[in-house]
């Protein structure tokens, strides 16, 4: 015997309906995913960042990359098998992997650029936080409509 639909409470029909939506990979959900995996990403990143430049005195730039390695990598695997897992199918490759950071360049040259340029005109980590802010709007774009994009007419139309 099923319930009327009215039966249910409302705290698990929305439960349901946001369980529903995340397994259809709606846009939505993908950015706000993306955006936790890159929280992560930035602890990394920041943490590599002020590592190599305050405690090891790697120039700006140098340490910019280093922690760009390590964020990326990260990025990578969490967006494999979280975000974008229905279009990655869950799995890691190396293939995969090189395109990923490839596409990531692009976020790698607009944080870079962002942080050089901003330590002339604020402290450096402050630089570092906008720059962060501006390779995330990079990364997303390219992840979602290149590296991630939806090659199965199923994957294809949930990501409309």
């Amino acid at each position: 015997m099923t319930s009327a639909p009215h039966s249910v409470p409302l705290a698990r029909r929305l439960v349901d309906r946001l369980v529903a939506a995340w397994h259809e990979r709606a846009v939505l959900l993908k950015v706000v995913s993306f955006g936790l995996v890159g929280l992560v990403n930035l602890t990394i990143d920041f943490a590599v960042f002020s590592l190599g430049y305050f405690y090891f005195g790697l120039p700006i730039i140098v340490a910019n990359v280093v922690a760009w390695t390590a964020g990326v990598t990260n990025s990578y695997v969490l967006n494999s098998l979280i975000t974008f897992a229905a279009e990655s199918g869950g799995r890691l490759r190396v293939k995969d992997y090189l395109a990923f950071c490839l596409s990531q360049t692009g976020g790698l040259v607009a944080n870079t650029a962002t942080v050089f340029v901003a330590s002339y005109f604020m402290p450096v980590l402050v630089g570092k936080v906008l720059a962060i802010g501006a390779g995330f709007l990079v990364n997303f774009s390219l992840s979602h409509f290149v590296v991630f994009r939806a090659r199965h007419p199923k994957a294809r139309d949930a990501a409309l």
